[in-house]
């Protein structure tokens, strides 16, 4: 299913409402996973039964022959569970759909535009969300500690289990290049999380691999003033 943008010389009549737009871009991605997974309308309708919330057979017939008038954001999310997909993937499903309308009133655009708009990783609109984008350099810095440590451990067993000096003093290098690089991400990572406290958000739990991470709570001055 493609969605073409608006075009100057057609009536207005003939371009579907957005709304209509919208759900008739779900409908088709739902009914092409459902196809793909080969799975019935039972089947799908017995699934959001399992994950409790139910969507019986006959409403995700009518969604998909486009008879039905509604499509609340709770039957997206558990459509996609369902489905084994991701949500976004219903409303803009890249690959599948070379453009949708955005928003009502503007011309069509780039599915994979549309979707990097939903999910907050487009910056061209001048506006970035700041707790989005400590949550997101939370996540590289993490993943960067975590690749760390895992090196830094690799070549620890290099150098233990090495068969000669060369070959130890090689590891022992790489090893110590692995640890400055866990260090460095674990201050990043450190910044990331005050930078989330100071905006007044909370930060995610760490893994325990990343629990010093977390300079310990002093509570001298507390007791003090007790």
């Amino acid at each position: 299913m493609t969605q073409r943008g608006f075009e100057a010389r057609r009536d207005e009549d003939d371009v579907p409402e957005w709304v209509d737009q919208v759900m008739a871009t779900v409908a088709a991605e739902v009914r092409r996973r459902r196809k793909e997974l080969r799975m019935s309308a039972q089947d799908l309708a017995d699934r959001c039964a399992e994950i409790g919330h139910s969507i019986p057979r006959n409403v995700i017939a009518n969604m998909e022959s486009g008879r039905r008038a509604t499509l609340p954001l709770v039957d997206v999310l558990v459509l996609a569970e369902a489905l084994r997909t991701y949500p976004v993937c219903l409303l803009y499903p890249v690959g599948y759909v070379d453009r949708v309308q955005r928003l009502p009133l503007q011309d069509s655009e780039p599915s994979w535009d549309a979707m990097r708009w939903f999910t907050g990783d487009r910056e061209d609109f001048g506006l970035e969300d700041d707790m989005l984008r400590n949550f997101r350099a939370h996540v590289r810095h993490q993943r960067a500690a975590l690749a760390a440590l895992k090196g830094e451990k690799h070549e620890r067993w290099k150098a233990e289990t090495a068969p000669n000096r060369a070959e130890r003093e090689e590891a022992v290098l790489a090893q110590a290049d692995y640890a400055e690089r866990a260090l460095e991400a674990k201050y990043r990572l450190r910044s990331a999380r005050a930078f989330i406290r100071e905006d007044g958000g909370t930060p995610p739990d760490l893994p325990p691999e990343l629990a010093d991470v977390d300079l310990p709570v002093d509570n001298t001055n507390e007791e003090n003033d007790l």
